[in-house]
């Protein structure tokens, strides 16, 4: 069975005595991760419950009294228990219910929850849980997830020793951007790589953009279904753009404040995020605009309705250069990823700052004769704490 990479992370939190809070996208195995969990802990002899907030019965119990949670999981003597809770955000006060028993019960009861957007944007989640959880996003399927989640164990063993520097070509170095090439047209849902019929990979991905996504946006309390579906349609075919929120609000007819808000919203659902620009003046980049990235490519896909093999594709090089934000982000907190534009048009796609004023940059170009790093004089001049890379499509850098 395929293992996430957050699993370690998440086992080896749950001696801790904080709540552990698993979020992230729907649909991208926050749940079987859960069950993963509940059965390796039971095998290890831990009292383990699971608890699946879909059920009403269950749901209205909860929702009456925190405490009826002992009804179906039962406080043993001197043993603590761990209960598993699935999509705590159903809960009327998720915050509240989690707040009296970590309080109350910490010593005796370990919660490990799932929750997805409408929990994590609640306020109180932060206000009345500090120093009460640590939360671990989950995204969806990582290029090495992929591999796994496919079957290919000698192609993932071979990819993790180019990674470990043990060896600097692959002997799979064809069927390495093969996978690539499907990757990056349908992305890493779990259910959609373990498909494999192309044409029900896109109707796995119709699924995702058409029922889970209006679950977030009836969890989300969106108001104007249609027009957040456009602002979702734009961005896609918008994606390593600059996001002007004025255009965006003359296009949709709505507000600036109502832009805002739903682009609050789908960060907030794991859908997109936005880069901040790179200056050394920090005023002026709190007020310049933001660039515009999907945290899953199948997702943008499916919303432009666009599939071609990716030599073929005329967006080949924005397709690359999302699939590169993913990447730097396996390694690097969203906050240290920024990209540098000046107003004459000079640009460099990604400026990482892994210190205080230093890092390196990182320019996307498709084909390797289309960047040259003399183009980037004035870059690597006002910064030369910041070596600048050109990666390209065949380059090692997009696997390691």
């Amino acid at each position: 069975m395929a293992i996430r990479k957050k699993y370690t992370e998440i086992i080896n939190h749950i001696p801790k005595k904080e709540f552990t809070i698993l979020i992230g996208a729907r649909q991208i195995g926050k749940s079987t991760l859960l069950k993963q969990l509940a059965e390796d802990l039971t095998q290890k002899g831990e009292s383990v419950f699971f608890i699946n907030l879909e059920r009403k019965s269950v749901l209205l119990e909860l929702d009456q009294d925190p405490e009826n949670l002992f009804k179906f999981c039962p406080l043993a003597e001197g043993k603590r228990i761990i209960v598993m809770i699935d999509e705590i955000q159903y809960l009327k006060d998720a915050s509240g219910f989690l707040k009296l028993i970590y309080d109350e019960y910490a010593v005796r009861v370990k919660i490990v929850a799932t929750g997805s957007s409408a929990f994590y944007i609640d306020r109180n989640f932060k206000d009345s849980l500090a120093g009460r959880k640590r939360i671990f996003q989950m995204p969806s399927l990582d290029f090495d997830e992929f591999l796994d989640f496919k079957g290919k164990p000698e192609l993932l063993a071979d990819l993790i020793s180019l990674q470990k520097r043990e060896k600097q070509k692959s002997v799979y170095e064809n069927l390495f951007w093969a996978l690539m090439d499907e990757y990056l047209n349908y992305g890493g849902y779990p259910a959609v790589v373990l498909e494999n019929d192309f044409g029900g990979k896109k109707e796995l991905l119709k699924e995702i953009r058409d029922s889970y996504i209006k679950r977030d946006i009836l969890e989300s309390a969106v108001n104007e279904e249609e027009k957040f579906y456009r602002l979702l349609m734009i961005l896609a075919s918008q994606s390593g753009n600059l996001l002007n929120v004025n255009e965006l609000s003359n296009t949709l007819r709505i507000n600036n404040s109502t832009i805002e808000n739903y682009l609050y919203i789908l960060q907030k659902c794991f859908h997109i995020s936005l880069v901040r620009p790179f200056y050394s003046n920090i005023r002026k980049e709190l007020v310049k605009m933001p660039k515009v990235y999907f945290n899953d490519l199948g997702l943008r896909n499916i919303l432009i309705n666009y599939f071609a093999p990716i030599e073929q594709r005329a967006d080949k090089g924005v397709l690359l250069e999302n699939y590169v934000f993913r990447k730097l982000l396996e390694k690097q907190e969203p906050d240290q990823i920024k990209f540098w534009r000046t107003a004459n048009g000079n640009e460099v796609d990604f400026v990482v700052e892994t210190s205080f004023q230093k890092g390196y940059a990182v320019e996307v170009k498709f084909q390797d004769n289309e960047g040259k790093l003399s183009k980037y004089k004035i870059f690597t001049k006002a910064y030369p704490d910041f070596p600048l890379q050109i990666w390209h499509w065949g380059n090692r850098n997009l696997l390691v």
